[in-house]
Formats: structure tokens, C-alpha cells, sequence
């Protein structure tokens, strides 16, 4: 079957990339006799290059200008069998884009949910993890379904606690009630076992289309799980470290395309971090699409007052991780707290000490400020040593 997708991207050079088009596609699948202004609003394009493209996927065959534009009956056949839409509950997916409350189809998911999520492995405070409500969990199905991230995709999840792989399968056989639907798959990265089995026992008992992987994210990601992924989510550990080395596998283990979403759970925090965070998302060649205040809950995590935002970034033409070798920094918000740490400027060489009792108390400050003799805000961590002393430094 003709792939409109890459024929229209032939014909015309858009600096979003296939994303935009897939989804104006997709918009007049979903919405029969939509108007070419809601298409330029939902895609966010101008609303002449919105025409502009539109012309070219009714020239390829897959729309017709029929009282607003639709699909043809070759367009909705390609759609169903490339993207894997056929047996959608249409009613249901629709009502999922109207509102955020839990109406009676979507409670029967979270009744489910709540009997799964008590039953979880206990936390491990030592690498950061924190368990989300059972709400949260299914609010990052939807979302990531909002986003046109969901079917037909291949998602991962780099780092699991939160069972986001579990919402998302079990949202998967709400929207397709007939089943038969195999065209989205669900993967997991986790270095905790306890969690892996869990999450295997889940899916096998409900029929999930989840595969696990007992990934350290310290050492380098095997290349069979590298340029696989439409997009992914993560929770991190709450420090500047932990953020770039998630995000970092997760761009090694996508694919390598423009306008791709990165679901970023991360705790609400000062100006100065948000400023190095930001900085990470640029030197990674990221852009922030949205941002969600207090759009996690999560139970007994009182130090961030039970809630978290959310991040929808995107991938770029410039998108690079980070860390693609063996990281060997601290970590995790107890190790940052206890190790002083020397960096090493990239620029002018210059070792520069981190630490409560370091020259500098954090890496997000030394990024902020710049390194002390030259100004340049890359730097590579050469060495790490246990101090005694407590407190948080940032």
C-alpha cells in the first residue's frame, strides 16, 4: 500500500518534519469533514502551509474536499492497517479528547488500577523511586493518546514504578474492545527486578503487549534496544544528573526523527535548577512543547508536597543525549548530597570542585554561572569522593 506519509514529505520540506503530516492525516481520519482552519489549530501550522499540505495528500489519494476534508475509502483502509485503527471504539476516543474526568467507560480502567497498584513493590528510597497515584498513572495514558502518541506506536517507559505501562495497555483494550489490535507495543527499562516481575505478571494475567528489559541506565544501552522507540516516558531521580541520564538512554533508544514526544515527570524546583534543566534540554537539542504544573500525585512524598509537573518535550534535526557511554557521576539524590565531585571544564581544562564543601554547591549552579575562568557551561566529571556532613546543597 502507498505510504502517503513519505509522499508527501517528497513533495514539500516541512522544518516540523513527517509528525506534522501524520497527524493532519490522522486529524481528518478521526474527524470527518474538518475544516482546513481546526486542521492548521490542531497541527499547530500556519494555515497556508496546513492548505498546503493537505493539497498534496489529496493529490497522493488519501483525502477528498467533501464538506470539509476526510479521508477516502483507500486513505481510512491505509490508516487502519499501517497505524493499526481498525476496531477503534470511536466514541470512546473521542470522548477521552473532550474532557479530563473520570466518566463511567474511563473508571472502570482506574477501578482496576487500584486493585493492581497496592499490590506494587515497595519503594527503594536508594535509587529515588516514589509510587504515583493510580490516577497519575492513567492521566499519562491519556495524555500520551491526546498527543497521537499511543497507537500504532512503539513506547517506552525508562523506568517503571509508576506501572504507566500497565495504564497504557490496559487504555489499549478500552479503545479496541474487539481486541485483535497489535499494531502498539509497550516497552520497559528498569534496573529493579522486583518491579520487572511485577509488571510481567500484569500483562501476562490481562494480555498486555508489554516486554520488559532489566536495564543499569549507568551503563551504556545495548544496541538491539537503540533507534527503536516513537517516543517514551520517564520519572527520574530529582536531580540534574538523573534527569540528563534518562533523558539521555531514552534519545539513544528513539528513533531518529524530528517532532518526536519525551514525557517528563520531574519535581517543581528554583529558578537557578529550572535554568540548568532548561539548558540540559537545549544542549541535547530538545524543545519544550508543553508544561503541566502539579500534574503528577504521588503518595508519601511529602518532600516535594506529593506532586510533580510534567514535561512534553520534542525532538529536533539537532537531538543528541547527552550521555551515550558509561556514566559515572552521582546519581541519585542521596549520592549528590554525599560526594564532592570534580569537574573538569571541556573548555579550559580547569577542575572545578562540587559539593556541600566544594568550591560550588551543585552542577546546576556551576552550569548557571559558568565556568570560573573561561564562562563555558560544559564540563566532565573526572572524580567523586564520599564527605561526611549532611543537608541538601540545591
Amino acid at each position: 500500500m502507498k505510504n502517503y506519509v513519505e509522499q508527501v514529505n517528497e513533495q514539500m520540506t516541512l522544518q516540523e518534519g513527517t509528525q506534522v503530516i501524520e497527524q493532519l492525516l490522522l486529524e481528518s481520519y478521526l474527524q470527518p469533514g474538518i475544516s482546513t482552519k481546526e486542521l492548521a489549530r490542531r497541527t499547530l501550522l500556519p494555515v497556508p502551509v496546513t492548505a498546503a499540505v493537505k493539497r498534496e495528500l489529496i493529490n497522493a489519494g488519501a483525502l477528498i474536499q467533501e464538506q470539509g476534508v476526510r479521508c477516502t475509502s483507500e486513505g481510512a483502509a491505509w490508516i487502519e492497517e499501517e497505524w493499526g485503527y481498525r476496531g477503534l471504539d470511536r466514541s470512546f476516543h473521542q470522548a477521552l479528547f473532550q474532557s479530563n474526568e473520570w466518566d463511567d467507560e474511563l473508571s472502570v480502567i482506574l477501578k482496576k488500577l487500584k486493585t493492581l497498584f497496592p499490590l506494587r513493590p515497595s519503594v527503594d528510597v536508594r535509587i529515588d523511586q516514589s509510587k504515583c497515584t493510580p490516577e497519575t498513572s492513567l492521566r499519562r495514558a491519556i495524555l500520551c493518546l491526546q498527543q497521537h502518541a499511543l497507537i500504532g506506536k512503539r513506547i517506552l517507559c525508562v523506568g517503571d514504578d509508576d506501572l504507566v505501562s500497565v495504564s497504557i495497555g490496559l487504555l489499549l483494550k478500552k479503545l479496541f474492545p474487539n481486541g485483535g489490535h497489535t499494531a502498539t507495543r509497550i516497552d520497559v527499562m528498569d534496573i529493579d527486578e522486583r518491579f520487572i516481575r511485577y509488571i510481567e505478571d500484569v500483562a501476562k494475567e490481562y494480555d498486555l503487549p508489554i516486554r520488559c528489559h532489566r536495564i543499569d541506565f549507568r551503563e551504556p544501552l545495548p544496541l538491539t534496544l537503540c533507534g527503536q522507540y516513537d517516543g517514551f516516558f520517564t520519572d527520574p531521580p530529582y536531580t540534574l544528573q538523573g534527569m540528563s541520564l534518562f533523558i539521555s538512554r531514552g534519545i539513544q533508544a528513539m528513533k531518529r526523527l524530528k517532532g518526536l514526544p519525551i514525557f517528563l515527570s520531574f519535581a517543581h524546583k528554583s529558578p537557578a535548577f529550572m535554568l540548568a534543566m532548561q539548558r540540559e534540554f537545549v544542549r541535547m537539542g530538545l524543545t519544550v512543547s508543553a508544561s503541566f504544573p502539579h500534574f503528577n500525585e504521588y503518595e508519601a512524598a511529602e518532600m516535594i508536597a506529593n506532586r510533580s509537573q510534567m514535561f512534553i518535550l520534542r525532538t529536533t534535526d539537532q537531538t543528541e543525549p547527552e550521555h551515550s557511554g558509561a556514566f559515572t557521576d552521582a546519581l541519585y539524590t542521596g549520592e549528590v548530597r554525599q560526594t564532592l565531585r570534580t569537574y573538569r571544564c571541556k573548555q579550559c581544562s580547569r577542575h572545578i570542585f562540587v559539593g556541600i564543601k566544594g568550591e560550588i554547591a551543585t552542577i546546576e549552579q556551576l552550569k548557571n554561572e559558568g565556568c570560573p575562568s573561561c564562562a563555558n557551561d560544559t564540563f566532565n566529571m573526572v572524580e567523586k569522593r564520599a564527605v561526611s556532613g549532611s543537608g541538601d546543597p540545591g
